[in-house]
């Protein structure tokens, strides 16, 4: 396994920013939608609480299969991470329209 380089930590870093930056946006936007400051579709906050479960389990189980593959720790918590990002990307997308 070849040692993590600087670019590899960079693009890593970039990655969580970006999960972080989306995370932050989905959650205003959810919390504008209940408070009434922006129209919610039907169902939103049920949606809210029924996906963590399932995004969790996908999240886990990436993370685990690339720690028994003997991946680098950066690589184990991006495997972990990849799930949640494309769910997170999926939902500030949607909220968006």
């Amino acid at each position: 396994m070849p040692p993590m380089s600087p670019f590899d930590l960079l693009n890593f870093n970039l990655r969580l920013t970006a999960l972080i930056v989306d995370t932050q946006t989905v959650m205003a936007l959810r919390i504008w939608g209940m408070s009434g400051a922006l129209p919610q579709r039907p169902g939103e906050n049920l949606r809210m609480v029924q996906e963590k479960g399932p995004a969790m389990l996908k999240a886990f189980s990436a993370g685990s299969a690339a720690l028994m593959a003997g991946k680098r720790p950066d690589q184990v918590v991006d495997a972990a991470l990849a799930p949640l990002s494309r769910k997170v990307r999926y939902n500030r997308k949607r909220l968006l329209r």
